[in-house]
């Protein structure tokens, strides 16, 4: 299981805004279609008694846990109670916190992701399109129309970005075992190595994407997993055009002293022997070529 299954009860924080309601209607929409648990409880402070589209609201996670099993969260709080519900679930020990907020202050997220791990709890995000495994789950946004239950790991700093090399892989004859977007911030929970070793962990997965763009060094050290687990990738990694010194989009893109814009990264992957397209089309066939 990639972080949740089939059988997870998913909590959804933040289920009475305009984007939590939306987002709990298509998520249980695909539980539905693939005979899973979804979506059990919704949570809004002073919100309990309600629903949304037949989901109880309650007033905090531990009412809802009290009442539910829930084995993972999907958080849509604005932006500046996003640290505190991360935490709040973190509190109630939930395995799995998926973040798509976007915009959460920095200092408030560099708590919440160290206060989840001291509690055991794993952040995916924040400013992320959050995860789907195909046949099993879907907590976030990821348009699920798009994917094919098959053994092509996905792991993404970008959320659009994602959708496209989906469709490519799926009309490229290639299913997927599970799509996580780790959220393209400076600071955010899981990292690509630590996707990496859960791929590695389900045992499904036979080779994996990994999608990049210009800021940090997490590629590298996703790159650099991989090949000490011998789980084989290929690569993409957006932003060959973006200016030097300037940021681009997200929080954590931003290249600084010749490290960590497009054109260095993809020069020390391929130093690794890790196939690089250079287009998002091109990924199905450098899979090919790998497996």
């Amino acid at each position: 299981m990639i972080y949740a299954g089939k059988n997870t009860g998913i909590l959804v924080q933040g289920a009475t805004g305009s984007q939590g309601k939306f987002h709990i209607n298509l998520m249980n929409a695909y539980a539905r279609q693939v005979g899973g648990t979804g979506i059990v409880a919704g949570m809004t402070p002073g919100k309990a008694g309600q629903d949304v589209f037949g989901v109880p609201v309650y007033n905090s996670v531990v009412d809802a846990m009290d009442e539910h099993e829930i084995g993972a969260s999907v958080i849509f709080v604005p932006a500046g109670g996003c640290g505190d519900a991360i935490m709040e679930a973190a509190d109630a020990r939930i395995p799995t916190i998926v973040t798509i907020t976007e915009h959460v202050p920095v200092h408030d997220i560099m708590r919440a992701v160290a206060y989840a791990g001291s509690r055991g709890s794993r952040v995916i995000g924040p400013n992320c399109p959050g995860m789907l495994v195909p046949d099993e789950c879907k907590l976030g946004i990821i348009p699920a129309n798009l994917c094919r239950k098959g053994d092509v790991g996905v792991i993404s700093r970008s959320g659009t970005l994602t959708y496209q090399v989906i469709s490519e892989l799926t009309s490229a004859g290639f299913g997927q075992s599970g799509i996580i977007g780790i959220g393209g911030d400076a600071v955010i929970g899981q990292t690509f190595s630590e996707v990496m070793d859960e791929f590695h962990a389900d045992g499904r997965t036979k080779t994996v994407v990994l999608i990049g763009e210009v800021g940090g060094s997490l590629e590298i050290e996703g790159a650099r997993r991989a090949l000490d687990i011998g789980m084989p990738i290929v690569s993409y990694i957006a932003g060959v055009s973006a200016p030097k010194e300037k940021r681009m989009g997200h929080a954590g893109a931003i290249v600084e002293g010749g490290e960590g814009d497009a054109a260095s990264k993809i020069e020390r992957l391929r130093a690794l022997d890790i196939p690089v397209a250079t287009r998002p089309s091109e990924i199905p066939d450098l899979i090919r070529r790998l497996l």
